[in-house]
C-alpha cells in the first residue's frame, strides 16, 4: 500500500537518507541522548541518537554526531524517553463531537500522530460528500488523517432509514482517494455470514485494491460464525467485550482491536489475554472507538488509554507496541509508520517516563508539532458549507401526544400486558431483553419511572417520511423528565427517551429548532442542552468548550437521577441494530439475535 501520509515519499529520499546516515550530508534534526523504546524488539535502549531527513528517519543508533552540521537542529533527549508516535486504529471523530482541527488540536500533544477515521456518523446523515468535508477539515493539520470508508450506511439495511446509502461501486470509487487506506468497521455481519451480494462486495471492492477491511463482529460466537467473518477478509475487531471473544480472534490472526473509550470500558475483560505475556500480543491492538470531549481534555487520548492497560497489568513496552506498531502492521503500513527505525516517518514522541506517561514532545515527520502539551499548529476555523449545517428534516410537528404508545396488537379490554424492554447497561455496549408486565390505562402504556421503565422514541429527520418506532428502556435511573439527541448510531434519527409526555415533547422540539444536539430537561426546564448543528452531530467550538458543556450534561443526568459514566453515549446506542440484544429503530423494535422485527406485546 502506498502511504500518502508523509511529507516524502521514501522513493523520492533515498539517495539523501542513506547519505545522511553515513554522515556525507548533515541531518536537517538529531535527537541526543534518548532512551528509545523500540517496539521492534520490545527493548529499551539507552543512549540513543536519530537523525532526522525530509521528514524521515535516517539514522538510529549510539552517536549521530556524524549526521550534526551547521543547519542541523540539535534536541537534546536529556535522558527522555522516545517512542513511535501513537496510532488510533479506530476511531469515530465525530463521537468527540469535534470537527477534525479541533480534534487533531486535543489530541496531537497527547502523542497522537495518526488516526484510522471510520466516518460512518456523518455519512449517514450527509453522505459521502459529508466525509469529502472532513477530509477538507483533516488536510489542515498535522495529523495524519487515514479515512476507512464507511461500510454499512445504513449500519443493517432494512431495519432503518438514514440520510444516505454507500454500496459497492460507491466503495470503488473511494479506493482511488488519497485519504482513504481501507473499509470502515463491516457491522453487517448478519450479511457477510449469509452471503449478501452487497456486503461481500463491499469488501471484495476494498481487497481488490489492496486495502484493508476492519470489522465489527459482536456476536459472543467464536466457531462457524467467527471462522466465516475473517474467512471473508476482515482484518481486525474492536467489539470483544469478553476475553475469549478477543483470544479467539487473535489466535486465528484477527487483529483484536482492544476498546476503552468515555463509555466502553473493556480493557479491564481483555486485558488478562496478554497480560501475564503467555500469549503474543502481536494482533493485540488499543483504540478509543468513542471518546467525547471532556475525555480527552482532562484524561488525554491514546497516552491515557496506554496507562489504563498498564493499570490492568500489561507492561508498558507492550502497551505502547499496541498503539504503534501493532496497528500499523494491521493496517499494512509497518514500512512507514509504527517505530522509530531508519527510512520510517519521524513520527515521535517523548516520554518523560514509562510510569506516568507524560508526553513532553511530539514530532510529525520530523517537525515539533506539541510541546508540553501545547500545540505548536493554529489553523482558522473551519467553514462548513450551510448544507452541512442543516441536516434537520422532521416532518410531523411534535407534540405530547405524539408520544402515546397505543400498540394495534393490544386487547381493547386489557388492564395488563407483557412487553418487551431494552435493558440498558452502563460502560458496556450490549443490552438486555426483558420481558415485564406494564399496567394499560385508558388503552395506553405508559412510562414507570418508579421501575425505571421509559417510553422510548426515534423519529426519522432525514427525508421528512414522518416514520418513527416506539419502545421502552430500562436501566438509565432517572426518576423524571426526557433526554433526546441526534446522536443516535448510527442512522443518528431524533431519539427521546423520557419519564412523561411533556418532557419528551420539550426536548425533540428543543433539538430540531438547534439543527441537532444533546439534552436534558425536566418539569419543563431545559438542564442541560448541548448543540450539534454540524450534521446534527458536531459543533465548531474548541475542546475545552465543548468539554463544559458537555459536563454540564451529565451533571443535568445526574440531576434526574443518571449516576452511569457518559450515558448519552450508552442511550446513543439504543437505535443500532446491529448490537445485540434488542434495538430500536424509526422502523421498530428488532430482535438483534434473529434480526427481525418484533411487536412490543411479546405474545402479539
Amino acid at each position: 500500500m502506498i502511504n500518502r501520509f508523509c511529507t516524502h515519499q521514501l522513493w523520492d529520499v533515498t539517495p539523501i537518507l542513506s547519505a545522511v546516515a553515513q554522515g556525507v550530508q548533515p541531518a536537517e534534526t538529531v535527537i541526543k541522548d534518548a532512551k528509545l523504546v523500540n517496539v521492534c524488539t520490545a527493548e529499551i535502549q539507552e543512549g540513543i541518537d536519530v537523525a532526522i531527513a525530509k521528514g524521515r528517519i535516517a539514522y538510529v543508533g549510539a552517536n549521530a554526531d556524524h549526521c550534526v552540521g551547521e543547519r542541523t537542529t540539535v534536541i537534546e533527549a536529556d535522558g527522555a524517553y522516545i517512542a513511535p508516535g501513537f496510532l488510533d486504529g479506530h476511531i469515530h471523530v465525530e463521537s468527540s463531537m469535534l470537527g477534525v482541527t479541533e480534534y487533531a488540536r486535543v489530541t496531537v500533544p497527547h502523542g497522537t500522530v495518526g488516526i484510522y477515521m471510520d466516518p460512518h456518523e456523518i455519512c449517514n446523515v450527509l453522505g459521502l460528500e459529508g466525509v469529502k468535508v472532513m477530509d477538507e477539515d483533516a488536510q489542515r493539520v498535522p495529523l495524519k488523517t487515514m479515512i476507512t470508508t464507511p461500510s454499512c450506511v445504513p449500519a443493517v439495511p432494512g431495519f432503518e432509514d438514514t440520510g444516505s446509502a454507500v454500496g459497492p461501486a460507491d466503495i470503488a470509487e473511494t479506493m482511488k482517494w488519497e485519504s482513504v487506506v481501507g473499509l470502515g468497521e463491516m457491522m453487517n455481519f448478519p450479511g457477510i455470514l449469509s452471503g449478501s451480494d452487497h456486503a461481500h462486495g463491499e469488501v471484495a471492492e476494498t481487497l481488490k485494491q489492496d486495502r484493508v477491511v476492519t470489522g465489527h463482529y459482536s456476536l459472543p460466537e467464536t466457531d462457524r460464525g467467527l471462522n466465516a467473518y475473517i474467512a471473508s477478509g476482515i482484518r481486525c475487531c474492536h467489539e470483544s467485550t469478553r476475553a475469549e471473544d478477543a483470544l479467539e480472534k487473535m489466535r486465528r490472526g484477527m487483529y483484536a482491536m482492544m476498546r476503552e473509550g468515555s463509555a466502553w470500558h473493556d480493557l479491564a475483560a481483555l486485558a488478562p489475554v496478554i497480560a501475564d505475556g503467555k500469549i503474543d500480543s502481536r494482533f493485540a491492538v488499543l483504540v478509543s472507538d468513542d471518546n467525547h470531549p471532556n475525555t480527552l481534555v482532562e484524561k488525554g487520548h491514546l497516552d491515557y488509554l496506554i496507562r489504563r492497560a498498564m493499570e490492568e497489568g500489561i507492561d508498558a513496552v507492550t502497551a505502547i507496541q499496541m498503539c504503534t506498531i501493532n496497528c500499523a502492521t494491521c493496517f499494512k503500513m509497518d514500512d512507514e509508520l509504527g517505530s522509530i527505525a531508519p527510512g520510517k516517518c519521524a513520527d515521535i514522541v517523548f516520554l518523560k517516563d514509562l510510569e506516568s506517561i507524560e508526553v513532553l514532545r511530539v514530532m510529525i515527520d520530523g517537525n515539533v508539532v506539541a510541546e508540553n502539551g501545547t500545540p505548536l499548529f493554529d489553523p482558522a476555523p473551519f467553514e462548513y458549507p450551510s448544507w452541512v449545517m442543516h441536516s434537520m428534516h422532521v416532518k410531523d410537528p411534535i407534540t405530547p401526544e405524539s408520544f402515546v404508545v397505543a400498540p394495534r396488537s393490544l386487547d381493547e379490554h386489557a388492564t395488563e400486558v407483557t412487553i418487551r424492554v431494552m435493558e440498558v447497561i452502563g460502560a458496556h455496549v450490549g443490552d438486555i431483553e426483558r420481558h415485564l408486565n406494564m399496567p394499560v390505562v385508558a388503552g395506553t402504556i405508559q412510562s414507570d419511572a418508579k421501575r425505571d421503565i421509559l417510553k422510548t422514541f426515534v423519529f426519522e429527520r432525514h427525508h421528512e417520511t414522518g416514520t418513527f418506532g416506539y419502545g421502552f428502556t430500562k436501566g438509565f435511573g432517572i426518576t423524571r423528565g426526557a433526554m433526546a439527541s441526534t446522536v443516535a448510531h448510527d442512522a443518528h434519527n431524533l431519539l427521546v427517551v423520557g419519564a412523561n409526555d411533556e418532557d419528551m415533547a420539550l426536548a425533540a422540539n428543543t433539538l430540531v429548532q438547534s439543527e441537532g444536539g444533546m439534552v436534558v430537561v425536566a418539569d419543563g426546564e431545559i438542564l442541560g442542552h448541548v448543540t450539534l448543528p454540524i450534521a446534527g452531530l458536531m459543533a465548531p467550538l474548541s475542546a475545552e468548550d465543548m468539554s463544559a458543556k458537555v459536563e454540564r450534561l451529565e451533571q443535568a443526568w445526574r440531576e434526574i437521577g443518571c449516576t452511569m459514566p457518559s450515558p448519552f453515549m450508552t442511550m446513543a446506542l439504543i437505535p443500532l441494530a446491529c448490537l445485540p440484544d434488542l434495538r430500536l429503530t424509526n422502523r421498530g423494535l428488532v430482535d438483534c439475535t434473529e434480526f427481525k422485527f418484533v411487536d412490543l406485546l411479546v405474545n402479539a
